[in-house]
């Protein structure tokens, strides 16, 4: 006699996924978005270490975000574009959304730390600059201070984007 297999053991329900797999991921508006996080991420990550970092503190949270996101966009691009997402058994439409959401957290706080430490900075060119007691200012020359300025408003163009990006994938988990 024969025993049947309990079917709970058997199957597996099949991973929900609304975006597509392969290259087609790259035709749709979410495709689209995670290769801008990526592009205007690597952008963010360049200039912070490209100028002098004048508040270790803030900036170092900057780049910390801005390589971790780097990293994982990348990541989760190539799950798509490998199709390596159908073979993983979860909710993705939930993955992506959570992750966005996450990454727009802390590419918000980046944003305003790196603009906290453009706004704060003084250009500085005399041999004689009182610095007040218990207050924080940096000291950037003219070019440290365009970067910084660039980084801040790369780094809201990339919070737009992960925003963006947690919005259509908050559409998609809900359906």
């Amino acid at each position: 006699m024969a025993e049947t297999p309990n079917p709970a053991t058997t199957s597996f329900p099949a991973p929900t996924i609304s975006l597509p797999l392969g290259m087609e991921i790259l035709r749709t508006y979410s495709g689209a978005l995670i290769c801008l996080e990526i592009v205007f991420g690597g952008l963010v990550w360049m200039l912070v270490a490209s100028t002098n970092v004048s508040v270790p503190l803030l900036q170092g949270w900057v780049m910390f975000v801005s390589v971790t996101m780097f990293i994982c966009s990348s990541i989760y691009l190539a799950l798509f574009l490998l199709g390596l997402a159908d073979k993983i058994n979860t909710d993705w439409n939930f993955m992506d959304m959570s992750y966005h959401f996450t990454a727009l957290l802390f590419y918000f706080g980046a944003f305003l730390l790196e603009a906290t430490v453009s706004s704060a900075g003084i250009y500085a060119n005399s041999t004689c600059i009182r610095r007040p007691r218990g207050n924080i200012i940096t000291f950037l020359d003219y070019r440290e201070y365009n970067i910084n300025v660039a980084a801040a408003i790369f780094s809201f163009i990339v919070t737009l984007c992960y925003g963006c990006s947690m919005f259509m994938g908050f559409r998609r988990w809900r359906k």
